[in-house]
């Protein structure tokens, strides 16, 4: 099989050897206005406005942060509340670039409000003359991790290795969406290789299964090594029920970032909720926190 292969590559490099080769100009595409939304039990909305780069556009510091959108009217609602957003900025760390991001105005608190459980938020965005609007709901913490426990790394031998299980409880009834996040040492939340997971296989059961450490995409994978932690970890897990249209958006987008690159791997639409032909998400985490220090 492997020479087949090498015997089919080859013949494409032969043949392509004999053609002329062909430019061309590829067409480049209007940009959209792409959202990072979300609101959790006890925290504001947090909203992020870009304007989406063309696929084989140059990329630098500069370029990305030019690419955040301002002065935009972000509002927040519930069906008794309304909060108008006001627009921040934050150093990017060793990005090179500032961030700009849309939470709750710190000088109005009094008509503020953070998330709660059970409540649906209504995201209204006006900018460039243009509406647009998304919708998500904070369920209850249905779906939940009832304990964690380490286990030194099976069948290798770097004994400082550590694997994390949780026992996990999923109520019956099919619709139990969630998503999960570790942080290690007091470092930021970073969500899972694989992120999210329905409840088809495992609907009215109490399990285990192994968590991996959350990755940040900004960085070079180990692919060997990323699912780890290390005795003397202390582990905090954040585990998120959250919407089908959150669910859907990150496991379409999950599933482009693992295919990025593969020639034989099938495209596939990033599903967003915002309205008006505008990208990204807007969703609502009924988030749980559970701990455990590994002893080294």
């Amino acid at each position: 099989m492997l020479k087949r292969y090498i015997l089919f590559f080859a013949g494409l490099i032969f043949l392509s050897s004999c053609e002329k080769g062909i430019d061309f100009k590829l067409n480049t595409s209007p940009s959209q206005l792409v959202v990072d939304g979300s609101i959790e039990n006890g925290k504001p909305p947090v909203i992020v406005l870009s304007n989406s780069l063309d696929y084989f556009s140059q990329i630098n510091p500069s370029i990305l942060e030019s690419s955040f959108v301002h002065n935009a009217v972000v509002t927040v609602s519930t069906g008794n509340l309304s909060q108008q957003l006001k627009e921040y900025s934050t150093p990017g760390g060793n990005t090179g670039y500032t961030l700009y991001y849309y939470t709750i105005d710190s000088s109005d608190l009094a008509n503020s409000f953070v998330g709660t459980f059970n409540t649906t938020y209504n995201l209204k965005i006006k900018v460039n003359g243009q509406t647009y609007t998304s919708q998500t709901t904070i369920s209850s913490i249905a779906k939940k991790i009832d304990a964690l426990e380490w286990q030194p790394a099976p069948d290798n031998p770097d004994t400082t290795k550590a694997v994390l299980l949780a026992t996990i409880t999923d109520p019956s009834g099919y619709g139990n969406y969630t998503r999960y996040y570790t942080s290690v040492n007091d470092s930021a939340f970073f969500p899972g290789l694989n992120s999210v997971f329905d409840d088809q296989i495992t609907d009215g059961t109490t399990y285990t299964v192994q968590v991996e450490k959350g990755v940040n995409r900004n960085q070079t994978i180990d692919i060997n090594n990323y699912s780890f932690f290390y005795r003397g970890d202390t582990v905090v897990v954040k585990y998120c029920n959250i919407d089908k249209a959150t669910f859907d958006f990150w496991r379409t987008m999950e599933y482009n970032y693992q295919s990025i690159g593969n020639p034989f791997s099938t495209p596939t639409q990033v599903l967003g909720n915002i309205s008006n032909n505008a990208l990204g998400y807007f969703g609502g985490y009924a988030a749980q926190y559970v701990s455990i220090i590994i002893p080294k």
